[in-house]
């Protein structure tokens, strides 16, 4: 019988930024206080800023925190988002929008888009856009919560925010410190493992001081300072399938409109992102160094800038992919230590935080049960080639023919899964995801085939059974009765305003928020 003598009670973080907060805040939450949590980070040592998107995951994951949403929202700069607006994806002047929540309201047992899709090919339709509750109130610039009465078409969207990134790791060091959490500030120089087991006891740091744990998280970024330094695990590079391997990022004042969602611009060799925050606007170029140059890419993304750019360019240079294996022996690879998926559906938050949940669900004792270990491995890989098959679809179903890049991202081989997906798709109209546990839903997948591969070749044969059925005046209904909603609600800058304005937020500056309501 097991005593508790094996219990782990020394937990070391190594690396700070958003993986090392996050992970801090949630296992300081849910172990008792015999179980000490140990971060260490550098302030030598910069992190990567680019993911300030998000999933609306991270809003069950705060809430599991108790982080009031509010409170938040003004301490990272926060705003709201609706979803991703994909403008030249498909083709050069073509934009499509993916939506978080649902696509309209089910009026039959037979799926909406199935009556849509019919109605489109008719002609009687109007864009998939128009019958969602998140997109019409993303075109309108307009966010309200929504309503808890799944009667109402308001109940049918959800969201997620974009944040600092930076704030929001500062903001969870505050809360883990409070928790008990002991920050330490040092440099790791060396990693001493166990000569017969090959586990970590402990890590130098560089003025002597070592930090013995019996669980080591590797939350040290790209480089995998111990999963990959000291344990080599080994690494599976995916650049074959996803052939961005540089991103240049910079903010700049506010200009424009003050989007409740996220836009992504496709380029002649990559793409570039726009995220709206409180205080200035993020952005970034993702793209492919074999067939742009740095300097090339950086002159493009400053000409492409809202406002004055509010620091220098930042380069960050990567290999898509992930570990061989993300927990070995006793130390467990959360964040950018663990993988690298471009930012394109803003994933990277999410991935952190899935994988401390997992973490915890498997949480061990100081025999590491090697059966533990396999099962979050085989999860954790699971996972993230659900993302990056939904980031390759992106680049692999597109019309543009008008750069070498896009030439090769369309004739390029696929993986088998992927390949399923899409021809299923394309014979039956059915885009329904293949585990429960998938990151992007139905509604994601619907979006993004119908956005860059459009119709289906027939209908769905069930449609032709159900001839009782007003499908084409219930759509009609639907599209009035969501741009009616959309239209009712408060601005997006008036719903910062009033319930979450960031205090250093000051009217007439780069960051104002005035405007019309």
């Amino acid at each position: 019988m097991n005593t508790g003598n094996g219990k782990i009670r020394r937990i070391a973080i190594i690396g700070g930024g958003s993986a090392g907060w996050i992970t801090a805040a949630a296992l300081a939450k849910s172990l008792q206080d015999d179980c000490s949590i140990t971060l260490v980070e550098s302030e030598q040592i910069g992190t990567v800023r680019v993911g300030e998107a998000t999933v609306p995951f991270i809003r069950q994951f705060n809430a599991s925190l108790e982080i009031d949403e509010n409170e938040l929202l003004k301490s990272t700069q926060g705003t709201i988002k609706l979803g991703i607006q994909f403008n030249d994806w498909t083709r050069l002047g073509h934009s499509y929008f993916h939506p978080f929540g649902q696509f309209g309201m089910n009026f039959d047992s037979v799926p909406l888009e199935y009556y849509w899709m019919q109605a489109r090919r008719k002609g009687k339709a109007a864009e998939l856009d128009e019958y969602c509750m998140a997109s019409m109130a993303a075109r309108e610039n307009r966010f309200q919560q929504p309503s808890a009465d799944a009667r109402l078409i308001q109940s049918t969207y959800d969201y997620a925010y974009h944040i600092d990134a930076g704030l929001y790791a500062k903001f969870l060091r505050s809360r883990s410190e409070d928790a008990g959490v002991t920050r330490v500030e040092g440099l790791v120089v060396d990693v001493l493992l166990d000569g017969e087991s090959g586990f970590i006891e402990s890590v130098r740091l560089e003025d002597g001081r070592e930090i013995s744990a019996d669980l080591f998280v590797d939350c040290s970024g790209i480089r995998g300072l111990l999963i990959e330094g000291a344990l080599k695990a080994g690494y599976e590079d995916w650049n074959h399938w996803l052939p961005c391997d540089r991103a240049v990022a910079i903010p700049c004042a506010h200009g424009g409109e003050f989007t409740p969602y996220t836009q992504s611009t496709a380029l002649e060799a990559g793409w570039q992102w726009r995220i709206p925050l409180q205080h200035r606007i993020g952005n970034g170029h993702v793209y492919c160094s074999r067939h742009v140059s740095d300097d090339e890419t950086t002159a493009r993304l400053l000409g492409n800038l809202d406002g004055k750019p509010l620091g220098d360019p930042f380069l960050l240079r990567y290999s898509t992919g992930c570990r061989k294996q993300f927990w070995h022996k006793n130390c467990v690879a959360i964040g950018l230590s663990a993988g690298f998926l471009e930012p394109l559906e803003s994933t990277s938050l999410h991935l952190i935080q899935t994988s401390v949940g997992r973490l915890l669900a498997m949480f061990p004792d100081r025999d590491f049960s090697q059966f533990n270990i396999d099962e979050y491995n085989s999860m954790t890989r699971t996972e993230y080639e659900w993302v990056r098959d939904f980031i390759i679809l992106h680049y692999h179903a597109t019309e543009r023919d008008d750069t070498d890049f896009w030439r090769e991202c369309a004739n390029m081989s696929i993986p088998d899964e992927l390949r399923y997906r899409m021809d299923r798709f394309m014979a039956l109209g059915h885009v329904g995801s293949t585990a429960g546990m998938e990151l992007f839903s139905k509604t994601s997948w619907l979006a993004v085939m119908v956005g860059q591969m459009g119709l289906p070749d027939n209908d769905a044969p069930i449609i032709e059974h159900r001839t009782a059925v007003d499908a084409e005046n219930f759509l009609a209904e639907l599209r009035s009765l969501t741009k009616e909603a959309a239209r009712g609600m408060r601005t997006h800058r008036r719903y910062i305003q009033r319930n979450c304005r960031a205090e250093s937020t000051m009217e007439g500056s780069s960051g104002s928020l005035s405007g019309p309501i």
